[in-house]
């Protein structure tokens, strides 16, 4: 019964964004409305239940099955498809699509836009610009394992395609990996240092990723009073007390040693924030008014929550 709830979970979300698209008269967006509501009924799936979304969600939406069923060659097989030389009215077809998906992006039709850029690949499959322009209405769709995987197949065929690591970027950062995302966008002001916006993202990400370290007690962001914390009694009796401890002596052994083989951020920091989460840890639960005092300096900060600026769409 799970997959066919996983079935009737994908028409209706495909029924839901046709009713959203614009495309349909009152008429027929009221229809689907009552189509949905039955289905809903009938099959007790609940399209806006979270926990409903979490267990029938599928990765790829229903046009995007049907159209890889129809071609029988399904877009993630990038090898195949790789192997196709486009002829010149092969490309000049693709470039069209392209441009069609362009204008449905900027009206937000995003699986209109992708299905264009899909048929597209299909025509020219060595053209970068297609699969970063497909990853950018991936995003859109909050599909962005998919767009991370059309950057990277955009990288193959364009290694110094600067706007691939930017949308790669921007997925990751939709999926709270900012280590990932720095390094994209790290990669992105290599290859196009005038670029505000690879700058601002950047910057975004490390902020991130200081405020993740700060809160499990590595890093101090600006304006925080570092000397008061290290001249508080309190804090540091209990500093003294946990480094005596034979178990945290030994757990920060094996985390340094750990660590010596790859001094990245990514072999490095993971460790030592398992660490930090157990220092913090026994530190709540032994003196939790001096964590209170340490939270409160931190929050005083005033940091601002920003997020990337929208990423600009199609070429």
């Amino acid at each position: 019964m799970a997959d066919v709830n996983k079935l009737v979970f994908s028409i209706l979300q495909f029924l839901k964004e046709q009713t959203m698209t614009g495309g349909l008269d009152d008429e027929a967006v009221e229809s689907l409305e009552v189509a949905i509501q039955c289905l809903e009924s009938s099959f007790k799936v609940d399209i806006n239940d979270p926990e409903t979304v979490t267990k029938y969600q599928v990765q790829r939406n229903l046009l995007d099955i049907f159209n890889a069923q129809l071609s029988n060659e399904p877009d993630s097989d990038f090898s195949s498809l790789s192997l196709h030389e486009a002829t010149e009215a092969e490309k000049d077809e693709a470039e069209q699509f392209k441009n069609k998906g362009n204008d449905f992006m900027k009206t937000e039709k995003f699986s209109d836009a992708l299905e264009c850029y899909s048929k597209a690949i299909k025509l020219d499959s060595k053209n970068a610009v297609y699969f970063c322009n497909r990853a950018a209405a991936y995003s859109k769709l909050n599909k962005h394992q998919q767009a991370i995987e059309d950057c990277n197949r955009a990288l193959t065929i364009d290694s110094n395609y600067s706007k691939a690591y930017g949308r790669m970027g921007i997925a990751y950062t939709a999926l709270n990996d900012h280590e990932s995302a720095r390094e994209c966008y790290r990669k992105a002001l290599e290859l196009d240092p005038d670029n505000q916006s690879y700058q601002n993202n950047l910057e975004i990400a490390e902020q991130k990723l200081r405020e993740a370290a700060t809160s499990v007690g590595f890093g101090a962001g600006p304006g925080m009073d570092l000397a008061g914390m290290l001249n508080n009694p309190a804090l540091m009796n209990m500093a003294t007390q946990f480094m005596s401890n034979p178990q945290m002596q030994q757990m920060m052994t094996s985390v340094l040693s750990g660590s010596q083989g790859d001094m990245s951020m990514a072999g490095g920091l993971n460790p030592l924030l398992q660490a930090g989460q157990q220092l913090a840890s026994q530190m709540q639960q032994q003196n939790p008014d001096l964590v209170a005092e340490l939270r409160q300096q931190v929050q005083n900060q005033g940091r601002q929550d920003s997020q990337p600026p929208p990423d600009s769409e199609g070429q």
